[in-house]
């Protein structure tokens, strides 16, 4: 299979700092329709024998560099053999064209994970599991609910892109008349973008920020657009998605057969986030004694992004080690 030639960063770029206790590298790998991902691995110091892996992703429109590095390097702090990818159509990742999202290559984006993984000398393929986070919550349910070998699931700070964008916000869109305008619109910008030859991009998160700006923009705000996590590569830093790139989730909602789901699913979210709700919903869902949600007192949606005081990293380890190892 001929793989993309993508040009990837050598220095250290991300938002966290470096850790000493575990190796660093690049690595690519291909999904199944023919996309090249680009990763970061992390692997634990003198780290000896198969170890437990997880492949973690997300929020929607972060890259590697952000969130699910943090997330990755932290687990593989804690013993394990991590991979923090950047979905097709963005970041380092290869794909046109670029900053496109979709429910089915993006759970596929997952799977081809899992196959890498699979195959590393030093991964135990009988031990894999895979973190989402935001937006990747919700497709790393959809991803457990189809690849019987992830052993387990976190989804942290999650949303549901297919019922916030058939929806809306707290479902307060949901309505066949406010669909249908959602798609006429969006299949108008089609047919400017196929005149104009280029996708308009739909803008990152809003800056300057507005004084009447609801407090969750604010906190994507601060996150996304200030020292603490903007990235050059992250579409939420900087010009966003295409316009079209929710046209597919309108139509297609993916926690389907989330309550087929046999192997462990932790949630974890901020019980003062506004998106609170798609977790306790998913979790309502979900069957087995291997299911657990967790609450954090008093954390927002971004807090769970790279808050270390309020991520429960121990937590993970302590879910992961018994359903894995």
């Amino acid at each position: 299979m001929m793989k993309e030639q993508l040009n990837l960063t050598k220095e250290w770029d991300k938002t966290f700092p470096q850790s000493e206790k575990v190796d660093h590298s690049k690595v690519t790998f291909h999904n199944r329709y023919g996309i090249t991902l680009a990763a970061d691995m992390y692997v634990p110091k003198n780290a000896e024998g198969k170890l437990a892996a997880i492949a973690v992703c997300g929020p929607f429109g972060a890259v590697k560099e952000q969130a699910s590095g943090l997330y990755a390097q932290t687990m593989a702090e804690r013993g394990f053999l991590t991979i923090a990818f950047d979905p097709s159509f963005t970041g380092e990742s290869g794909g046109t064209p670029r900053y496109v999202a979709s429910p089915d290559i993006n759970t596929e984006d997952f799977q081809a994970a899992v196959d890498f993984l699979s195959v590393q000398e030093n991964a135990d393929p009988e031990k894999i599991a895979i973190i989402g986070i935001c937006g990747w919550g919700g497709m790393a349910l959809n991803a457990a609910a189809i690849d019987t070998r992830i052993k387990a699931a976190v989804a942290s700070t999650m949303y549901d892109m297919g019922r916030v964008n058939a929806k809306g916000y707290f479902d307060s869109e949901d309505s066949e008349e406010a669909r249908y305008e959602k798609r006429k619109a969006l299949n108008a910008q089609r047919i400017e973008d196929y005149k104009n030859g280029e996708y308009a991009l739909a803008g990152g998160v809003v800056d300057p920020l507005p004084e009447d700006a609801p407090f969750f923009v604010k906190d994507y705000y601060d996150y996304y657009k200030t020292d603490r996590g903007y990235h050059a590569r992250s579409l939420n830093s900087n010009g966003g998605w295409n316009i079209t790139s929710s046209l597919s989730f309108l139509n297609m909602p993916i926690l389907q057969y989330s309550q087929e789901i046999r192997n462990a699913v932790l949630l974890i979210h901020g019980d003062k986030a506004h998106s609170c709700y798609f977790s306790r919903d998913a979790f309502q869902k979900l069957k087995g004694e291997n299911k657990e949600l967790m609450l954090i007192p008093g954390a927002v949606h971004t807090d769970l992004y790279d808050r270390t005081d309020a991520i429960p990293f121990d937590k993970m380890a302590e879910f992961f080690k018994k359903y894995l190892l």
